[in-house]
């Protein structure tokens, strides 16, 4: 079946929503023209996986707030400190917001880099850039130039476990530029959750669990036989291929075979097994989401993205910030916890991340606008040294004062919690190898 979202959620320029297609069961074709095998068809290239970890971003669509988190002033003007105190955490010397009770429990599995900066207040910009390690799309030209680095991952390394897909995105964000570019939609991440903030640059195919199990009718045994048959045919169609088109193909039908029969991914999706305690420490929404995540990442999903709500607060940052943060924060904090308590933390990359920080100085409205050259950053798990704080900013939060590091860092350091480096190519549209990165190193600190 195909659902039809549409939004009417708007950007502080006031571009309105597209509506999309939502993928509903193995077969259905969206927008793209693709079904379940199409999504698979790379994965025959894809290499057997030269690291066992996963990466979950959380992903901050708008930008989140530094001094309204973890680089606050507390002996600034009440114009640049803001309207918030700041509380203890487990990780000595880190006082972070007083909204952010569950991820000051866990800050000595953390690190915060507070000195992480760029140059560019464009939303369009700035998250393809952060996305992909690449700058090419902007307000003007939306359009994704590079691949994110969720689908690099699907593209090289594939899901940890068969018969999951290799990337999930929940709750879109990113303009799009979670998707997959030249390397084709086949690496897009399948999407679920509220699409609400937008997705104008891409074409991302839509998911849940009715995507992942078979259509009314539609037996084990017929669905290996329709399988056969298209095998068949293909094979046909093969003996007068003259540019390998199909090469592999059979084996893509019995990887998007494998993913129906098996119900791994599907499975991912049923909460009923959860002990009810950790459900309620959760929470609803985003919590309830981030709980799936860590399920996904327990079901081999290499790499999953969570949007957790709309942070381009122009007005009234106070009354916004008191909506979203503490469910944003129960998120964060109780999944890094969850994660350590089962043993998942040190093979799991968690990322808190928006495309750019805020003003220093609350605006005439109550609220802060773009602010490119500070911004503070939270990582934990991956593999990496945690309980840390890396780099610094002034007393006004405006600009780093040491260890000023940008977005290629940031994608080299999650490249290599996933085994990967900057040099590490693929090929784009001309079959002409392209770098991971252009650049970029992973912070000594965190090594």
């Amino acid at each position: 079946m195909l659902d039809i979202i549409g939004s009417g959620k708007r950007l502080c320029d006031g571009v309105s929503r597209r509506s999309f297609l939502r993928i509903g069961a193995i077969g259905a074709v969206g927008v793209t023209g693709l079904s379940l095998p199409d999504l698979l068809r790379c994965e025959a290239n894809a290499a057997s996986g030269a690291s066992g970890r996963s990466v979950i971003l959380i992903w901050q669509h708008g930008g989140p707030s530094q001094l309204d988190t973890f680089d606050m002033k507390p002996d600034a003007p009440a114009e640049v400190r803001g309207p918030y105190s700041s509380i203890e955490t487990t990780l000595p010397g880190l006082r972070i917001a007083e909204t952010l009770p569950q991820q000051a429990k866990v800050m000595d599995k953390c690190t915060v880099i507070r000195s992480f900066t760029h140059g560019n207040g464009d939303h369009w910009a700035a998250a393809h850039w952060m996305l992909t390690g690449y700058l090419g799309a902007n307000g003007s030209d939306r359009i994704p130039r590079n691949p994110s680095m969720q689908a690099i991952a699907s593209h090289v390394l594939g899901p940890r476990r068969r018969g999951v897909p290799a990337g999930i995105n929940i709750n879109d964000g990113g303009f799009g530029f979670h998707g997959a570019a030249y390397l084709g939609v086949a690496h897009n991440p399948f999407r679920i959750g509220e699409f609400s903030y937008g997705n104008e640059a891409g074409r991302l195919p839509t998911g849940s669990d009715r995507s992942f199990k078979m259509v009314d009718g539609l037996s084990e045994s017929r669905l290996i036989n329709r399988v056969a048959l298209m095998q068949q045919f293909d094979r046909l169609r093969r003996d007068v291929d003259q540019q390998d088109t199909f090469a592999n193909l059979d084996e893509i039908n019995q990887e998007a075979q494998h993913i129906i029969l098996s119900g791994r991914a599907r499975k991912a999706f049923d909460l009923a097994d959860e002990d009810p305690r950790l459900r309620e420490a959760y929470g609803p929404g985003w919590g309830e989401q981030a709980l799936l995540a860590r399920r996904f990442i327990e079901a081999g999903v290499r790499f999953v993205t969570l949007n957790t709500g709309y942070w381009d607060d122009h007005g009234n940052i106070k009354r916004a910030l008191d909506d979203k943060m503490p469910r944003h924060d129960r998120a964060v904090g109780v999944l890094i916890q969850d994660l350590a308590e089962r043993g998942m933390l040190d093979d799991t990359l968690v990322v808190t991340a928006g495309e750019f920080g805020r003003t220093p100085k609350i605006n005439g409205n109550a609220g802060r606008d773009h602010w490119p050259q500070a911004q503070s950053l939270l990582l934990a798990g991956g593999g990496l040294r945690h309980g840390q704080i890396i780099g610094s900013t002034n007393a006004k939060a405006e600009h780093p004062t040491s260890r000023p590091i940008g977005p290629n860092d940031l994608s080299a350091t999650i490249y290599h919690a996933l085994g990967l480096k900057p040099d590490d190519t693929v090929n784009n549209l001309t079959g002409r190898p392209v770098h991971l990165l252009p650049g970029g190193e992973v912070p000594a600190e965190l090594i």
